[in-house]
């Protein structure tokens, strides 16, 4: 069968088989592997005449892999000029990050078909693809012509190959040559493979590299201390014994998210670090690596403290702590929880009534219910939510009254949302309540509705902080958010990359949120401990994505937001940042701060 024949042929075939009522487990022309990428397409929805790709213009690009990749592919791109091949390099979550185009109509039809730097070729996505597939298979994957799931593909070929890390294993993007139908060779497939290769040599000397500077400086710090050592990045952690006694498994995470705040813009800092078990240690962390490509942090540290101020004990069995119960604690060890347990010590201390005030999802009837139990221990509590009230309120009010009349203790959830018939009567029901029997909760103060002029009556309010403001804690609520969706014991717990990947997120729906995401993950874990591939798949892109790329990202934030703060006076943002101006051009041109297009909001940290 002539090419032109074959190719209708598999058009026709593609046709019958993509019909919406044909199964896709018949026999066919095609290969098994591409009929099981169909049929996992189907599976999520993908549709075969779909033309939409997300698309995300600002993204986080790969140090490690683009310090790898490079060179290799500006090699590849001199050698393959005008050529009728487009060089594609896409990150770990199938998002193109590069692109080398050779002939003019190639890179038009790429443009056109939304084959270009930014746009998520993922499979769950744009169908069978050269990349997304590649990544799904875990194995070099052509797909051509018909082959492709969505139409809008059809007039090229794609020859993708994961780059996997040659120590970790980890697949840390894809490489991809495309080019038209009529244009495929079979010299690309090991053009490919070999440029892969090469990239993968290069990202073994550049860890060797890195590692071996993280090991020098440990050593050079081990011999000299009698305190606890760690050297470490997002992919390898060396620690001495004092501070594999001292350290959590969790901690490691905390440890190097801490170390990246600290060292925005310096060299070295010391201060406080918060550990699990609510441990403080002294720490000095200082910056490990050269200047605009560092290899880690090495961090000193003695625990001097716990916040019940007993000397810290040696951890046995550090990494499965126990889960705590719903109710025993308010797990976290953030600046923002610590002053949410002092601003709860400061409510038991009152009688009147207590107001407490957060976005949705923030954890307010769980702090309502620890403060009811440190009040009152296992006495029962009744919980009613005011937009009820509505349906049944002389019903709603009757309970209300009855509840207080017993002696019982309530929380009023959405007071802020109560219909205004009913305002009056409550405020002479919660002005008669006996001392510390009515905690409410709301989503601020200051509305000018008459169910906001009720939050008055609440002397004593506090805010329960967005997850936003203290990811520091999501090793510590997920113990005990996940033994709420597993029987296991010992309850899996997050891997290191995991918990950086989630303290990435910015968490809109805040723990309810992350509730639903470990739900989910404990689910796909299926008894193992929590890794990135087990999250829902769009929250996965966010994780920090290479050893130096969290520092870097610190410094760039810290920096922006004092050149934004002086509405880019250079001088003034210098003079905040605490360096000379000369430094501070340097650190733009190093990390590729545009002055004349700087963002006019402070970027969030």
């Amino acid at each position: 069968m002539y090419r032109g024949e074959q190719s209708e042929f598999l058009r026709g075939e593609r046709e019958r088989l993509l019909d919406d009522r044909s199964p896709l487990d018949t026999v066919s022309a095609f290969r098994a592997e591409i009929m099981s990428s169909w049929q996992r397409c189907r599976l999520v929805g993908v549709r075969p005449t779909g033309e939409e790709v997300p698309y995300q213009p600002e993204f986080e690009r790969p140090n490690r892999l683009l310090r790898a990749a490079g060179p290799v592919i500006d090699r590849l791109a001199e050698q393959l000029e005008d050529g009728p091949v487009s060089i594609l390099l896409a990150d770990s979550d199938a998002q193109i990050i590069d692109r080398r185009a050779g002939q003019r109509t190639l890179a038009q039809a790429l443009d056109k078909a939304l084959v270009s730097p930014g746009f998520l070729y993922a499979e769950e996505f744009t169908g069978t693809n050269g990349i997304g597939t590649a990544l799904e298979a875990a194995t070099p994957f052509m797909v051509s012509g018909a082959e492709h799931f969505r139409e809008n593909l059809q007039e090229f070929t794609c020859i993708g190959s994961p780059v996997k890390h040659p120590i970790t294993g980890k697949v840390e993007g894809v490489l991809d040559v495309t080019c038209r139908v009529g244009d495929t060779h079979g010299v690309i497939k090991p053009l490919v493979l070999a440029a892969v290769r090469e990239i993968e040599s290069r990202m073994y000397a550049d860890a060797s590299r890195r590692e071996q500077m993280l090991l020098e400086q440990f050593l050079r710090a081990n011999r000299r201390a009698t305190s606890a050592v760690i050297s470490l990045n997002e992919d390898v952690v060396m620690a001495n014994t004092a501070a594999s006694a001292l350290l959590d498994l969790s901690d490691q995470a905390v440890l190097w998210g801490w170390a990246c705040r600290m060292l925005g813009t310096c060299d070295e800092y010391t201060g406080e670090v918060r550990l699990a078990g609510d441990v403080v240690a002294q720490a000095k962390a200082t910056r490990v690596g050269e200047k605009g490509a560092p290899a880690g942090v090495l961090v000193e540290m003695r625990a001097h403290t716990r916040s019940d101020g007993r000397a810290p004990a040696a951890r046995r069995g550090a990494g499965r702590p126990r889960a705590p119960r719903a109710l025993d604690s308010l797990p976290g060890r953030s600046v923002a929880t610590r002053r949410l347990h002092d601003d709860v010590e400061a409510a038991l201390r009152t009688e009147r009534p207590v107001l407490l005030c957060g976005e949705a999802g923030t954890g307010k009837l769980h702090v309502a219910r620890h403060i009811h139990r440190r009040r009152a221990g296992q006495d029962p509590l009744t919980v009613l939510d005011a937009v009820l009230a509505c349906d049944d309120s002389n019903g709603w009010l009757a309970r209300l009254r009855n509840v207080l009349a017993d002696g019982g203790a309530v929380v009023l959830r959405h007071v802020d949302r109560l219909e205004d018939g009913l305002v009056e009567r409550m405020e002479a029901i919660i002005d008669a309540a006996p001392p510390g029997s009515v905690t409410a909760t709301a989503r601020a103060r200051g509305g000018r509705t008459p169910a906001d002029r009720l939050l008055d009556h609440f002397p004593f309010s506090l805010t329960v902080p967005p997850l936003r403001y203290r990811t520091d804690d999501i090793v510590d609520l997920a113990p005990m958010l996940l033994a709420e969706h597993t029987t296991q014991r010992p309850v899996p717990r997050l891997l290191s990359g995991t918990v950086r990947t989630l303290a990435g997120l910015d968490w809109p729906g805040n723990i309810r949120e992350l509730d639903s995401v470990l739900a989910t993950a404990v689910a796909r874990s299926m008894g193992s401990d929590i890794a990135q591939e087990h999250l829902p798949p769009e929250y996965r892109s966010m994780a920090p994505r290479s050893g130096g790329s969290s520092l870097q990202r610190a410094e760039r934030d810290i920096v922006l937001e004092a050149l934004v703060e002086t509405r880019g006076n250079k001088l003034a943002a210098a003079e905040r940042l605490g360096i000379a101006r000369s430094t501070l051009y340097r650190k733009m041109r190093m990390l590729g701060i545009d002055e004349k297009h700087l963002p006019t909001t402070v970027p969030a940290r």
